[in-house]
């Protein structure tokens, strides 16, 4: 049996705090423009957290037509939106294509937490008689999926995947097994938008977010002052194709889905190691390559003392103290959860395509126990043939995807 042809990422869209786009997304990240603020969609007095980052000039109408907007949470307009610039990124035209060759499979951590909250303060506020229909599925995690496949024609085997901010890289992951499979395009990636007071809420139980009300120093990963992280809205789709049918079409990739791997932590109080260090070794066997080979690594960056030194424990347990650079421009829109490893991807990409190292603003000094090359103040331009990204979930989930130059 031939070996199997490459997974290529061809098409990028984004819709993030950085901006909408990718050509917007990538200046603003050059150029270190925070998208953090004071939550602007409610009032966020009364909670602990007042800043996040939310999409600047975001309308759903611009996107979607009048019948569907009521359908669905603002979540799933962002993610049509960034689907279809995907899709006109890498010049594919879905209808010309047989629908069951073409699969989505997105992240999602929230699901229509906004629609959700609209509809539960109807029900108990006015009764059930003013709770819509679209109730029942706008609020589910798959629903960027189903609408994204309904949107397009796309038959193929779609799914959903809920591993927090591990999602964004698992959805590639499995993007490539369905190419292998057969399935000739795949569109994938996430995002998140759960900035309303339940969606808030639910993000503040697990204790990590930073209180900080200064949007410089609130978000500060592997700082010796870091002290949680901030909430955020938006991601990336992606794209993914065979290499040979791109090739075939006259078509260019951003690069390829080199390696990946995914694991899970242990239980709270095992004996056992975590999961990220085997998971970047598995990542890296996946592709073939040698930690020298990788020119930069994308973070996690928690921003949470313990998890940012776990995390650097890792890096350099397997590239060597201050070994490779490492960066986490997810400082500039807070930690997305299902878009976060997604819009890394986008990221990265890009890094490749223009020669650049973005930087990591916020962060003033990385505390010197962590023994990590923390790409700090400006970017780095220099040549990026392979770079690893790497998410950590709630929960213990894991992941890690080597991206390489297209051939």
């Amino acid at each position: 049996m031939p070996p199997a042809s490459p997974a290529v990422i061809t098409g990028i869209g984004v819709v993030a705090p950085t901006g909408i786009g990718r050509d917007a997304h990538w200046q603003a990240v050059l150029a270190g423009k925070s998208g953090i603020g004071r939550i602007s969609r409610f009032d966020p007095s009364p909670y602990p957290v007042r800043l996040a980052g939310q999409v600047p000039g975001f309308v759903a109408a611009e996107h979607l037509s009048g019948r569907l907007i009521p359908q669905m949470d603002i979540w799933t307009h962002m993610s049509i939106a960034a689907a279809d610039a995907a899709l006109a990124d890498a010049g594919v035209e879905p209808a010309s294509l047989p629908e069951y060759d073409m699969a989505v499979v997105t992240a999602s951590s929230s699901g229509g937490t906004e629609f959700g909250q609209t509809e539960m303060v109807n029900l108990h506020r006015k009764g059930p008689h003013w709770v819509g229909a679209y109730q029942s599925i706008a609020w589910f995690y798959a629903a960027t999926t189903g609408q994204i496949s309904i949107r397009h024609g796309m038959r193929g085997p779609c799914g959903v995947i809920c591993n927090e901010q591990a999602g964004g890289l698992d959805t590639l992951g499995h993007a490539r097994r369905l190419l292998r499979t057969g399935t000739r395009l795949v569109v994938a990636g996430g995002l998140d938008a759960s900035l309303c007071p339940f969606g808030l809420t639910a993000q503040l139980a697990n204790g990590l977010l930073s209180t900080v009300d200064n949007p410089q120093h609130a978000y500060r990963p592997f700082d010796a002052d870091a002290c949680g992280y901030l909430p955020g809205e938006g991601g990336a789709i992606l794209l993914v194709e065979d290499a040979a049918a791109v090739r075939a079409r006259g078509g260019r990739a951003y690069g390829t889905v080199a390696g990946y791997a995914a694991g899970f932590d242990p239980p709270p109080g095992s004996s056992r190691p975590r999961a990220l260090r085997r998971v970047i070794e598995d990542a890296l066997a996946d592709a073939g390559l040698a930690p020298d080979d990788v020119d930069v690594v994308f973070a996690d960056a928690a921003g949470v003392p313990a998890d940012d030194l776990a995390e650097a424990r890792a890096i350099t347990e397997v590239f060597g103290p201050y070994a490779v650079p490492v960066t986490a421009p997810k400082t500039l829109t807070g930690r997305l959860y299902a878009g976060g490893g997604a819009l890394d991807v986008a990221t990265a990409l890009l890094s490749m395509r223009h020669g650049v190292i973005p930087h990591t603003p916020g962060p003033v000094r990385a505390a010197p126990e962590y023994a990590v090359d923390l790409v700090l103040s400006e970017p780095r331009e220099r040549p990026v043939s392979h770079a690893m990204v790497l998410a950590r979930g709630y929960g213990g989930f894991a992941a890690a995807l080597v991206l390489g130059r297209p051939a």
